[in-house]
């Protein structure tokens, strides 16, 4: 099996700064793409940035020019970098990982529990 673990949600204030982390383990062959969704009360969730395994990104327009993505391969870990934060920013970020457990299979999704993050004064 596969665990995703997300850190680094919390309380920040308008304008601050977050960071948040993902660490993939378990029986992992390799790791596509990587990313974070969110969702906030009484909204679907909704794809904030995402990062292949190659390095190039994608982001919301809504975040676009304030989040920032990477990962390192290595450690099979995605971050994601929000500053200028937001009230509208706040909701449950989770992350999602394509990762292939046997070499003969395709990828399969895979979601961490969650991290809150507030923004509010």
């Amino acid at each position: 099996q596969v665990q995703l673990v997300e850190s680094g949600g919390g309380l920040v204030q308008p304008g601050g700064s977050l960071r948040l982390s993902c660490v993939a383990s378990g029986n992992i062959f390799s790791i596509y793409a990587m990313g974070w969704y969110r969702q906030a009360p009484g909204k679907q969730r909704e794809l904030v940035a995402g990062t292949s395994s190659g390095g190039s990104t994608t982001y919301a327009g809504s975040v676009q020019g304030r989040f920032t993505v990477s990962r390192d391969n290595a450690k099979n870990t995605v971050y994601l970098q929000m500053n200028s934060l937001k009230p509208e920013d706040t909701a449950v970020y989770y992350c999602d990982a394509a990762v292939v457990v046997d070499a003969h299979r395709g990828p399969g999704h895979y979601w961490g529990q969650g991290t809150q993050v507030t923004v509010s004064s």
